[in-house]
This record gives structure tokens, sequence and C-alpha cells, in this order.
């Protein structure tokens, strides 16, 4: 979104954002020589290569307690979401490694199965990192999509703006730096590596830009690039929905909103700009069609497809955009109440002090139009976050909200609205820049200004409590051996196998146990997005069986319910339903009222194999 479209000044050709204070004289530099030029490149790439050291250090950092435990550790806060994105990328390496079709699969929620296209399977990356994941495991691959994601963001934002943005690169990297590592990131870095790895969105707005920049330039001249230019950003475009389209459709939203504001007050220049960029940016929307299209018609139209999702309300609490993010040194002091959705959306959470100077810095620049259009984004989809009534403490004020008139349009019905905040993060990293850049030229200008240090006073007052801390994690439970030992393999023939009770979002650990069992069965039940119902609204999981649902009761109440024939003869059914082979029963809590009521259920006791009590229902069956 920092979107140096800023580079067209309607009266001049400089940089819109290259002075930012008309009042601070620029020096003039001599033409350089060749040499003085190369020298010049490497300081350049020099600094490029620190900056970018220090990002990928930082993302370490923040994921070290799952890098120094890739095999056992786990991220608590990521709920049950951890276990299913590596179920994602372990079937996708085993789809690729057995030349299958990687966009749907049978292995979850048998016998109905699973629209990968339709969840967020992130084939961008699973497809290339399959040797990494069948090599050394979906978790590494987990904490390494996460880890390049945060570096990744960070650098690709930080490119932006030293190229188009601020002559500084100091300037640059503090714009990146919280870009890459901004509170929502650090929050999605929990469970939600398609929230993290967004590095190609400020490349898809540095392609517009360099389209934009060309307006003034001959018809020919434009022509000559068209081709080239919609290629490449019809090919980040593709690439970016294999990544994510969530993320994608918030920041072209965004987008359009900065552009808008930034040409307002000069309607002409941006006329021209729409008609020099217009057939390119259809030309690539083509390039992108031609690319997706498979995929895409999969995802709505495919098996298990689905036409939106209904989150119920889950806007931010406007007590979330002024306290400390939990993981983050202001966190540690004074987290505040907890009015979070969940630990991995915790999408504002900006804190006050932040808060407080991008609002001065807002206002002491505001005659920079990308500051204005960058304070409108900021403004406008913080609003849109906030959902249709404010909330304020987990206490609903019934005061209407803009979420309100936009929560039934289609694709924006799928958006979790808290997310909208995530467009705010490169805006307020466009103000930090900014700010940075204005006062490092106030330096130049007399090393006595008190100004340069007061704005990098309260840049320290406001990021260092959002500096983030090391994700915790902790020990993950092993594997039963009856299915790492390859047990398993004896009690399947051609039907799946049923965990009393049925993975669902809550529990979903069977879907680990299966990856490493070498997917040799199918599961019934699972944690995916699905339809339900003859609208075909996306839910999480799978449909209730009456089965599933009654062994999830016994587990809850640990209490064996009143098992009656008709409650048999419905077991049997779901049963069929799901082509059983065996009930298994993991070491799990309430084991033993879920042990009597299976028993009861099928009328022959469990055997007890390889740490798991089981049930051979094939012959049942």
């Amino acid at each position: 979104m920092a979107l140096g479209w800023a580079n067209i000044r309607a009266s001049e050709q400089e940089s819109a954002v290259a002075v930012l204070d008309r009042t601070a004289p620029r020096p003039v530099h001599p033409e350089a020589t060749r040499p003085q030029r190369v020298l010049r490149r490497i300081r350049s790439a020099r600094t490029d290569l620190i900056v970018a050291t220090g990002y990928l250090a930082l993302a370490i950092f923040v994921l070290a307690g799952q890098w120094l435990h890739p095999s056992s550790g786990y991220l608590i806060k990521s709920g049950q979401d951890q276990t299913m994105w590596e179920w994602f990328f372990a079937v996708t390496a085993h789809k690729i490694a057995n030349f299958e079709n990687p966009l749907s699969t049978l292995l979850q929620n048998y016998p109905d199965g699973v629209n990968m296209m339709a969840n967020t399977a992130m084939f961008g990356v699973g497809v290339p990192l399959t040797p990494v994941t069948l090599l050394f495991g979906p978790t590494v691959t987990f904490v390494l999509v996460l880890t390049l994601g945060l570096f990744g963001t960070a650098f690709a934002w930080y490119w932006l703006f030293s190229r188009e943005l601020v002559s500084s690169k100091f300037a640059a990297a503090v714009g990146g730096l919280f870009c890459g590592f901004a509170p929502a990131m650090i929050s999605h870095a929990n469970a939600h590596p398609n929230f993290v790895v967004l590095a190609l969105l400020p490349l898809i707005a540095l392609q517009i830009i360099k389209m934009a920049r060309r307006a003034n330039n001959s018809l020919e001249a434009r022509k000559a690039r068209r081709l080239r230019d919609a290629f490449v950003l019809g090919l980040l475009v593709a690439l970016q929905i294999a990544l994510g389209e969530e993320p994608l459709l918030i920041f072209a939203l965004s987008f359009a909103v900065f552009a808008l504001v930034y040409y307002l007050h000069t309607p002409r220049a941006m006329l021209r700009v729409l008609r020099s960029i217009t057939p390119t940016v259809l030309l690539a929307a083509l390039i992108t069609v031609a690319l997706t299209e498979i995929p895409l018609w999969w995802q709505f139209f495919g098996p298990q497809s689905y036409r939106m999702i209904d989150h119920g309300p889950m806007g931010n609490d406007f007590k979330a955009l002024f306290q400390f993010p939990s993981e983050s040194l202001g966190g540690m002091v004074m987290h505040g109440q907890n009015v979070a959705i969940n630990p991995t959306e915790e999408n504002s959470y900006f804190g006050w002090p932040l808060l407080l100077v991008i609002t001065v810095a807002a206002v002491l620049m505001w005659r920079e139009r990308a500051v204005r259009a960058a304070t409108v984004v900021i403004l406008g989809f913080t609003a849109l976050s906030l959902g249709s009534t404010l909330m304020f403490g987990k206490h609903d004020t019934g005061f209407a909200l803009p979420w309100k008139f936009f929560e039934r349009v289609p694709l924006l019905n799928s958006v979790l609205e808290s997310r909208f905040t995530i467009a705010a993060v490169p805006a307020i990293a466009l103000i930090l820049a900014f700010a940075t850049q204005r006062a490092l030229d106030y330096w130049k200008v007399s090393v006595t200004d008190w100004r340069p240090l007061a704005w990098f006073g309260a840049l320290a007052f406001a990021l260092l409590p959002l500096a983030p801390t090391i994700l915790p994690v902790v020990e993950r439970s092993p594997t039963p051996a009856f299915f790492a030992d390859g047990t398993v393999r004896q009690y399947v023939s051609d039907g799946s196998v049923v965990v009393a009770p049925p993975p669902t979002p809550p529990d979903a650990r069977a879907l680990r146990w299966q990856s490493d069992a070498d997917f040799t069965f199918p599961l019934a039940g699972g944690y995916f997005v699905g339809p339900t119902g003859v609208d075909k609204k996306g839910r999480y999981g799978p449909d209730d069986r009456p089965t599933a649902s009654l062994l999830m009761q016994a587990q809850k109440s640990n209490r064996v319910p009143v098992i009656d024939q008709a409650v048999r003869d419905q077991a049997l059914a779901d049963l069929r339903y799901w082509q059983a082979d065996v009930v298994v029963l993991p070491p799990t809590e309430n084991s033993d009222a879920l042990r009597y009521t299976v028993d009861q259920l099928l009328g022959f006791p469990a055997q007890r194999v390889d740490g798991v009590w089981l049930w051979d229902v094939r012959g049942l069956v």
C-alpha cells in the first residue's frame, strides 16, 4: 500500500515523496563517474544485505522455540492450526511425490474428502518445498515458511520504500521492520502462514507504480512494454493467489483507496494514469485467469466446494487498538484485558504510544499527499475492522459501524472483519518511514537541530513496547506406536480409521498421526473447511454424524450415555457411511468413559494394541 504511486506529481517529474520538506535544501551532486556509480551500487547492495540479515535474525529469534525443537515442539497459541497446516504441507508433498492431483484429497473427511483449493493449502510454498517436507517433515516446512514469511515481507516492503518512497535506507528499514514484525504479523506467525507470507504484495504495488510512472511516456513507448508489464503483474497476482487470496483482497482494496485519495486533488493526473495502465492491467488479469483458471474453478465449483463462510461477528474490540500485543515487551508489562478473538488474531494491538506518534506525525506532514492517503487507509480500514457494532471491553455498545453495510457483499462476507486492520500496517509504516526521512534531512541541514532527536525518541517510545518476544512452544504429545510403527496397516483394508471421537477443529491430533503413518489410511472427520446444507455454506470440520456427537458428549461429560438398540443401529449406519475398518481410541482425556461407550455401541470389548484400544469392525461393517 505504500504506494509510492506517489512518484508522480501533477506538475513535476520528480518524486512527490523524495522531498519530504520543501524548506529543507537538497544537496546538489555533480554527475558521478562510472567507477563512482559502481561503488555506489556496491554500497547500496551492502546496505541491503545488512538490512536483510537483521530481518532474518529477528524472524529466527521470534520462532526460536520451534527451531530448537522442530520434531517435538508445538506453538501452543496456534490451537490446532499448526497441526492443520502441517497436514496441508504433508498431503501436498505426498500428492506430488505420487503424481496425484493435489487439489482434492480423500485422506480426511472420508468418504466425502476435502477440497484443498477451498482451504488455505498454500500451494505456492507447499509445492516448491515438497523436497523439504519429504526429507525433514512438515513441521520443518511449517516453521521455515513462517520464518521466511516474516523476513521476506519485511524486506520486500523495505525494497519498495527504499526505491520509491524515501532516499534513506535507514528510513526504509524502519518501515520494512514494522511491516514484517507488526503485532498482527507476530500473532499470525503462531498459526497462519497465509497472513505471514506477504512479500508479493509490495512487489505487486511496485509493478503498478512503475506502470503509473510511465503514464507520461509516449504511446509507442508504453505499448512496447505493455506485454512485459502485463506478464509480470499477472504472474505476481497468480502466485499470490497460490499463497493467500484473503490478504490479496484486503491489499487490493486498500491499494485502490490509497490511490484514489492520493490523486483526489489532481483528477487529470488520475485520468491520465488510468488511461495509461488500464490496458496493461486488463491484459494482466487475463494472464492471471489463464494461469489460475483450473485451481480457481476447482475452488468454487469442484467437489466439496462452498460459497461463503459465515463466521459470525468477528470484529476488533475498540480496546484492542490501544493495547499492547501479548507477545511483546509491552505485553509482558501491561497486556490489558484480553479482547482478541483468539491468540492468533491480534490484528490491531498497535499500542497507544504508536497511535499517538502516528497521529502527531500525520498532522505535521498532512501537506504530503502520500501521508494523507495513508491516513485515510488507516482510519477507513480500522473502522471496517471493528465490525457491525462497536465493542468496548467485550461489551456491545449497540453503536452501528460501516461494516454493517459491507458484511453481505460477496467475497467480503467471508473475510474476518478484524483482519482489515492489517491494511493499516503498511500505511503506518509509510508514515514512519516518511517522518524518519524528514528527521534525517533536518540533520543534514544542522546537526544541532532538536527535531531529529525528538523524532527518534518518539520512534523508540512507539516501537519498543511492540518489540516481539519468542513465541511460546510446548512439548507435543508423541504419536501412538500403533500409528508411528505402522501397526495400523494390519487393520486397514480399503476403508477408513475412525478415531474415538473423530478429529474435529478442537482436537485434530489424528491428522499428525496419519501423516506419521505415511498416509496409509483415510480418516473419518477432520479439521478443514467444507460445505454444509443445501446452500453449500462453508463450515469448519465435517457435518456432525450422530455417533461422532455421542462420543464427544461422552468424553466431555466423562459419563457413558444411555445406549439402546436405536443408538446401536445409528452407530452401525455411521460406521458404514465412514466405510470404517477399525475404531481406535488413543490415549486421551476421559478415555475410560469413551471405551465403555464404544464397547456398548459395538457389542464387543476393545483390544489393547501398541498403546491404543481398538475395535476391528471389518466383519461388522
